[in-house]
């Protein structure tokens, strides 16, 4: 499976890199794009776990971490004020 990157920008100007075990991630989120706090959490949630169920589907297992990153994502956010999440670069 083509894993993959994918390079944020959180409300409060921090930066992160987050970690996709699939492409799946480019079906929910654009680079350039800005979502508010909360979709950008629920595309996230449902990105990861479709590419989590891939891994399942292919390796018997979900991928650890895919829910690792997800949960990191999660708590993120809760730290975050009102605000978006811009999309800076996708890296294969």
């Amino acid at each position: 499976m083509p894993e993959m990157h994918f390079h944020i920008r959180w409300p409060d100007g921090s930066r992160e890199t987050c970690y996709s075990p699939s492409l799946v991630i480019k079906d929910h989120l654009a680079v350039g794009q800005d979502y508010p706090v909360e979709e950008f959490v629920a595309l996230t949630r449902l990105a990861l776990g479709i590419a989590s169920e891939r891994v399942r589907a292919r390796y018997g297992f979900p991928c650890g971490r895919a829910q690792a990153q997800l949960a990191r994502i999660e708590m993120s956010a809760r730290r975050q004020g009102p605000g978006t999440v811009h999309i800076e670069s996708f890296e294969e």
